[in-house]
């Protein structure tokens, strides 16, 4: 089936299917995540922000304060 013939049926889902989709979705993705790889530079870059944690050089937030923060900021 091509894209736009999925699109089609999509759009005749009632809201809670397409719910269901999207979950169904993000698991499948979920369970092939051990076939994503990184680049040499992301890895890196993991690396070097890991090492700042231990350091204490680099100060964590968890994700309801990012989130609060930016949608204030973008309002």
């Amino acid at each position: 089936m091509r894209a736009e013939q999925i699109k089609i049926e999509i759009d005749r889902l009632e809201l809670s299917e397409k719910l269901l989709l999207v979950e169904d979705l993000w698991d499948s993705i979920a369970a092939s995540n051990s076939e994503l790889t990184m680049s040499e530079w992301q890895k890196q870059e993991l690396n070097r922000r890991y090492k700042e944690y231990q350091q204490g050089k680099l100060e964590l937030q968890d994700w309801k304060s990012v989130h609060e923060e930016l949608r204030g900021k973008y309002k």
